[in-house]
């Protein structure tokens, strides 16, 4: 059992049942020490990261406890989970470097840590952490995910319709979720998050100036983060777990691909050191669909990871829609389609792939979502 606040952990201990089996994360157990030694023997209890301070240290290991610290000399809490933009843009006003998504991305590329084994558990406790509270974020939600290049510029008519398509699905009730970079990522994001047409066209003006991020993540992102004040406001974030029935926007980035920098227009982000976990992740949770827009390389290989389980899908589940947007793109540019054709002959599969000319065509292939029942 997973306690994740200390009126959970209070509640438990005053009912006077076993503390075997529970996990605490990340919480601050200071002056807990008595009401810990109370229950006796604590083998089974972990301690998950927190504040633990020496009394209370000695309390639970004495009487069994496993204790997982904090990590005093890593760039990332590895216990916290999601992260909101402000949380790997702080600092941005000293330039990127000195924000905390890129000494994340300094460390993790760091020749003598990469294969370092205490940097290595670091990372495995962070990805996880991750996991855990996405999966408690996404539950029941409808997930569509949204698949494109990283190069697509901010003053382009594709990012406008980008944007577009994220507003329509959001206002359809699917959460939307993509890779959580720049370019189709993080115009389908930033309709996501709007709440009006109008929303999504004003927060496309502001950020057009700078339209990419290349050769200077700083002014990218710090236009971004304005023009994200004005859709949001100035607010600090809701609780990721209160968020989740509401979002709207999700990206799952990556330090793997730490050039590509992950933008602002998320309700969270699901940031990972692991880019195999995070790209199985973000298919995985796209109970709804898939949707491609124009990419390269990358993108191609994540059309193939949606189509496996497609391909082998049973007869009588197809499988969550798959759609390509731009038939020249897909067919000529880079020839995906003639390929996906061939595999879906005469399988269920033919009933999941699409290929259509435009994003207004998406939406009537996907399933609809439920209206919330009224409160």
């Amino acid at each position: 059992m997973e306690i994740e606040t200390l009126a959970e952990l209070d509640d438990h201990l005053d009912s006077g049942e076993p503390l075997s089996g529970l996990r605490l994360q990340n919480l601050d157990l200071s002056g807990h020490a008595e009401h810990l030694a109370a229950h006796g023997d604590l083998t089974g209890l972990v301690v998950l990261g927190g504040t633990v301070p020496p009394a209370v240290a000695e309390v639970l290991l004495h009487r069994g406890a496993i204790v997982f610290p904090g990590i005093a000399d890593a760039p990332v809490d590895p216990w916290r989970g999601l992260y909101f933009p402000d949380d790997l843009y702080a600092g941005l006003e000293q330039g990127y470097a000195a924000t905390p998504d890129a000494r994340a991305y300094a460390w993790f590329v760091d020749a003598k840590l990469r294969t370092d084994a205490y940097c290595t558990l670091v990372r495995a406790i962070h990805d996880d952490s991750v996991t855990d509270e996405l999966d408690e974020f996404v539950a029941g939600r409808s997930v569509v995910g949204i698949m494109g290049g990283h190069a697509l510029q901010r003053h382009s008519e594709p990012y406008a319709a980008a944007a577009g398509l994220g507003h329509a699905l959001a206002e359809a009730g699917h959460l939307v979720a993509t890779g959580g970079g720049p370019g189709a990522m993080e115009a389908a994001n930033l309709g996501a998050l709007c709440r009006t047409p109008e929303a999504v066209e004003e927060a496309v003006r502001r950020i057009a100036p700078v339209p990419g991020f290349r050769p200077d993540v700083t002014p990218w992102a710090t236009v971004a983060l304005a023009a994200r004040a004005v859709v949001v406001g100035d607010e600090p974030p809701g609780a990721s777990e209160t968020l989740g029935p509401t979002a709207r926007s999700l990206g799952i980035p990556t330090w793997f691909y730490g050039h590509e920098p992950p933008n602002v227009f998320c309700d969270v982000i699901a940031k990972y050191f692991s880019n195999a976990i995070r790209e199985e992740g973000l298919l995985a949770r796209s109970t709804a669909g898939v949707v491609v827009l124009d990419g390269a390389a990358g993108t191609v290989q994540e059309i193939f990871q949606a189509v496996t389980p497609l391909y082998y899908a049973r007869d009588d589940a197809p499988g969550p829609p798959l759609v390509l947007v731009g038939r020249e793109h897909w067919t000529e540019t880079v020839p995906v389609w003639p390929a996906l054709q061939a595999l879906a002959r005469g399988r269920r599969m033919e009933q999941a792939v699409h290929l259509v000319e435009t994003v207004d065509e998406v939406l009537p292939l996907l399933p609809s979502v439920a209206p919330a029942p009224p409160p």
